[in-house]
């Protein structure tokens, strides 16, 4: 009869334990589902960084700046817990999303500001909690901020202007040029304008329309391209400053729409879009800039993961300081390469920011043949 009993006991035992497992394995699935992302096989025992960026209308966001630290966040610290968010270009949207990481026990925030200015509230609250924050990509300014991770935007507005003016060369002198700027929300277009001013303004080139841009939406773009072709006429427009990719594809599909061949209306933008790429094999767009997200990416997560461990980042990854208004913020700024059609092997290709099979697809794989990329 013990024997019996024992053995009962026993198979209760080995049932419950066998019944905690399974919960813990069905807790692990939900969490997998969220925007909450750890390590398999983590302890758990590492910080938790929120990394929130500001929309998905350029590409980048979700095809590069994300995939790109999370993975270095994994390789640099397994047990390291990231919490995502998105805004999709809505300021309130990402206060909240602020608020929640905050609740969730963020031990850094990475933030993209969709509007520079209501970040601010944002990073006092998280100061209030004992929260560094990095301005990710756009400056951050009139509060205190931890860290700045970004490119020489000056230097973007100014190779943009300048290679558009070695396009046009001596016959563009005195003709008339479009542009179409950034967000003015954003700080960082305030910086490429700046830039690009810098060399339009003595080239000789007439700025007929200058355009600012509400988040940096192609769709604006091309409703503001459509009333410079109407104020200048079909045959007025000798080139196109657009600040980025997603806008000079706006500004393109204008001027198609208006009976203009962009082909001879050069067209600048920024980014290194898939897209891009491809107007610049077929000649509808002139340059982009290819910025080195990766290295981007990484230098945010290792500065995160530094400063979520009271750690001095080291001089080898901080290589500048930028005014905020507020103090010099320790900054991380890397420098921007213009491409054109002549290039594109040896930048975005060779650095595999792109693949040869994510670009020349359809018609565009001729193109490509005589471009060398394959």
């Amino acid at each position: 009869m013990r024997t019996t009993t024992r053995t009962v006991l026993a198979t209760l035992v080995l049932a419950l334990a066998a019944t905690g497992v399974a919960a813990c394995g069905d807790d692990d699935d939900a969490a997998k589902g969220g925007a909450s992302t750890e390590a398999q096989g983590s302890s758990g025992g590492g910080k938790t960084v929120a990394l929130l960026l500001p929309e998905t209308k350029t590409t980048r966001y979700e095809q590069h700046d994300r995939p790109r630290f999370e993975a270095k966040l994994r390789e640099l610290c397994p047990d390291c817990k990231l919490e995502y968010a998105n805004a999709a270009q809505d300021a309130s949207r990402q206060q909240t999303q602020v608020e929640a990481a905050i609740t969730k026990g963020a031990d850094v925030l990475v933030l993209d500001a969709v509007d520079a200015e209501s970040a601010v509230a944002s990073v006092k609250r998280a100061k209030q909690a004992g929260i560094p924050v990095i301005a990710y990509d756009r400056l951050i300014t009139g509060t205190p901020i931890d860290g700045y991770v970004s490119f020489n935007n000056v230097k973007v507005g100014e190779l943009q202007a300048q290679t558009l003016v070695d396009k046009l060369g001596d016959a563009g002198k005195g003709k008339s040029v479009v542009m179409i700027n950034g967000s003015p929300t954003d700080p960082s277009a305030g910086d490429y304008k700046k830039g690009a001013h810098s060399v339009l303004d003595g080239s000789g080139l007439k700025i007929a329309k200058e355009y600012d841009t509400p988040d940096w939406s192609p769709d604006k773009a091309q409703r503001q391209m459509e009333q410079a072709i109407t104020a200048l006429g079909k045959g007025g427009i000798a080139g196109v400053y657009s600040a980025n990719d997603g806008m000079a594809g706006g500004a393109i599909a204008a001027m198609k729409g208006a009976g203009i061949d962009p082909k001879g209306v050069p067209v600048t933008g920024q980014d290194s879009e898939v897209a891009a790429i491809q107007r610049l094999l077929v000649g509808e767009q002139y340059m982009t800039i290819y910025l080195a997200i990766k290295k981007q990416a990484e230098s945010a997560a290792q500065l995160a993961l530094d400063l979520a461990n009271g750690r001095k980042p080291p001089a080898s990854l901080v290589n500048g300081r930028t005014d905020n208004k507020a103090g010099q913020v320790p900054s991380v700024l890397l420098d921007p390469i213009a491409v054109t059609k002549d290039n594109i092997k040896d930048t975005v290709v060779k650095d595999e920011f792109l693949s040869a099979s994510d670009i020349c697809t359809g018609r565009y794989a001729t193109a490509c043949e005589e471009a060398g990329i394959s």
